[in-house]
Parts: structure tokens; sequence; C-alpha cells
């Protein structure tokens, strides 16, 4: 059992430091339950698994809210093209997804909110922003205005970013709705607007203030939700409270590719999680998508795996080691904390003492 004394700096990221106090409040952007787990998804999911394991090297503890977005247009179509309630769906899907992660080693998070059982909150929000003018009703829909709450306006707005181009009734395009009316085959819940659901920014907005309240240490996501969805969950927190910033840090995890084209459901081009671990070991996949920067895209090739499971074993041996300490696991130690520089911390644990290998193994979740 390897245990951590508090590291001698704080977590650096974007070449600021994040000093942290117990409990660090991590905000994890989940899945939205309608399809197969894929290594795009695993990506940003063992990222934010090893992240949290980096930040309580220096002595903090961490609480994790990992959102399950159950209330989606997406989600309700695929669920009616099986025939099924979309709840129901959803439940499938997260069952499925929960299995992929767990076979990954990803470790539960502290809570796992649905959105449909946040709506109440969603309507106190959007209450919230009508109140202090933040906010606008129009045809039994809330939404935000989002100029000037978004840094720098609203940049390259197209149909890729769904909810900003809908609805006509917006005063300007890149205005957001908190609060959609629902018609007769959406899910749809009574509000002092009328029958109606949660849009999706105000979903991970209204559970994270309820979860972790109106600030948090570090949000996590596919590099595809920095902007808008993460920009928006921001401002509207934000714009209710008062309280900036909402979120310290961000994590932005860097896209899987094929041939460099984002692995995507729309594409089809997808890699299964649970086809990877039919041939190859769970360690194995996790350094694959470990052993690099966690900001950069890459593209995805099966020779790879190869060369994560050759680095595994070189490791294991180093970690077999029987040595006197050399501080080669403070360098380890203070590399992950450096960037989450993983890449690095390998290197100097292939090379050094026995310790310094089973803190990079630990940590990582390697064995």
């Amino acid at each position: 059992m390897i245990t951590s004394s508090p590291g001698p700096h704080p977590v650096i990221l974007g070449g600021r430091a994040l000093p942290l106090v117990s409990p660090a409040r991590v905000y994890l952007c989940g899945i939205t339950p309608y399809d197969v787990t894929h290594l795009g998804h695993a990506a940003t999911f063992v990222w934010a698994d090893a992240a949290t394991s980096i930040v309580r090297l220096t002595g903090a503890e961490t609480v994790v809210c990992r959102n399950v977005t159950d209330i989606d247009d997406v989600l309700t179509r695929a669920a009616a093209e099986r025939d099924s309630a979309y709840d129901e769906f959803a439940a499938t899907q997260e069952y499925l997804f929960d299995r992929d992660m767990a076979a990954l080693r990803v470790r539960r998070p502290t809570h796992n909110p649905r959105a449909r059982h946040f709506v109440d909150h969603v309507i106190q929000l959007a209450a919230a922003l009508l109140e202090t003018g933040h906010g606008y009703q129009r045809d039994g829909q809330v939404y935000f205005r989002g100029f000037p709450a978004i840094p720098g306006g609203a940049p390259a707005l197209d149909e890729e970013h769904g909810e900003l181009t809908e609805g006509p009734e917006r005063a300007e395009p890149y205005d957001v709705a908190v609060w959609r009316a629902s018609g007769p085959d959406d899910p749809g819940w009574p509000s002092p607007w009328g029958r109606g659901r949660p849009g999706w920014h105000a979903e991970c907005a209204a559970i994270a203030m309820s979860v972790l309240g109106s600030t948090v240490d570090l949000v996590v996501g596919g590099a595809d939700l920095a902007f808008p969805h993460h920009a928006y969950q921001a401002a509207l927190v934000e714009a209710a409270t008062g309280v900036r910033p909402f979120s310290r840090a961000q994590l932005s995890i860097g896209a899987v590719e094929i041939g460099g084209e984002k692995m995507a459901k729309s594409t089809g081009n997808l890699i299964l999680v649970s086809d990877l671990l039919k041939e190859h070991s769970p360690a194995a996949v996790r350094l694959l998508l470990l052993d690099r920067d966690w900001r950069e895209a890459w593209s995805y090739r099966p020779e790879d795996l190869r060369t994560a499971a050759q680095r595994l074993e070189r490791l294991y041996s180093a970690g077999g080691r029987q040595t006197e300490p050399s501080g080669a696991a403070d360098a380890v130690r203070s590399a992950l904390l450096r960037e989450l520089d993983v890449p690095a911390a390998l290197d100097i644990a292939e090379e050094a003492d026995g310790e310094a290998a089973r803190l990079v193994i630990h940590t990582l979740a390697l064995a």
C-alpha cells in the first residue's frame, strides 16, 4: 500500500498554481446515456480519475460530482427509435457505461446526479436569472442573456453547438435556453412558464451549484465541451450567484481521432472500450490514454496498445526493485503535480528505484 504525504508544491495547471483546501471540488461532465462507450469517452473519464488521484498527492481529499445528462433530445430520439421510455433507456445505457468504467478501474464519483432529479433546481435557476435581469421569458421559454456574460462574446456559433442555434424567440443568437417549452413527444414538467424541460447548459449549472456550491476547484470534460458548454455553465452560475470565478481551473481533455477525424458516434468511427478489453488489459488501455499530454488531440493506432503494454512491463519490473530510496519518488510526485505530466513521471519511474515506480503504478491505478 502506497501512502502519500503532502507534496512540496500545489497542483500546477496552465502555468498557474492551484492551492487546495480539503475537500477539492471536482465537477466532471458525464455522459448522455444513449449509446455505447468508446475510447474517446474513456479518455475523458480515465484522465479525470487520474487527475483526482494526483490531486490527492497534495494531501487534499476530493469530492467528485459526475452528472448524467438523461434529459436530452438526442436521448429522447434514440429511445423512441427503440420503442423505449427515455428514462428506462437511459438507465440501461448508464449501466453499460458504468460496467466499462469499472473494467477500466475508474473509481465511482462521490456524487452521480441525474438531470431528471434536478428539474426543480433548474426552475429555481431560471427564476434567479429572471430576478437578476440576466434572463427573459418568451413563449413559455426562459433564455439566458449570453452576451456580455461569455468572455469574448460567442465565437464561431454554428449548428455544431446545438442549443445555441435553436429557437427564433431568442433576442440574440448567443442567448441560450434555460427552460425549454416541451412538445407532446418531449419529456416535460410543470413550471411557472408552462410545461417544459431544462436546457443542457442549465442542467449542469444547476447540478453543480446544488451538489458542490457556487464555485468549484476543477471542471473536467472533453475539449469539445470547453465552448460552448463549460463557458455557458460558468456564466449561468456566475450570473445567478454573483460569485466569480465558477471554476478555478479547467481540464479539457484532447479528442481521440482516427485518421485525423474525431472519434464520435455521429461519424461511426468508434473503437469500443468493451472490444479493446477483450484482448488487452485494463492497465494497458489506461496507460495508452494517460501516457501523453492531456491537452492534445491524438490519433489512435492499434500498435500503440502494444507499446503501452511494453511500457507497462518495464514499469512493473522497476516497481519490483528493492533499492534504497533515492529521491526519485519526490521527482515523480513533482512531475505529476506539474501540469499532470504523466510521461515525465513514467520516464523517471522506469529508470529509478522501486519506490518511484510503485508510486506511479498506485497513483495511476495501473495494477
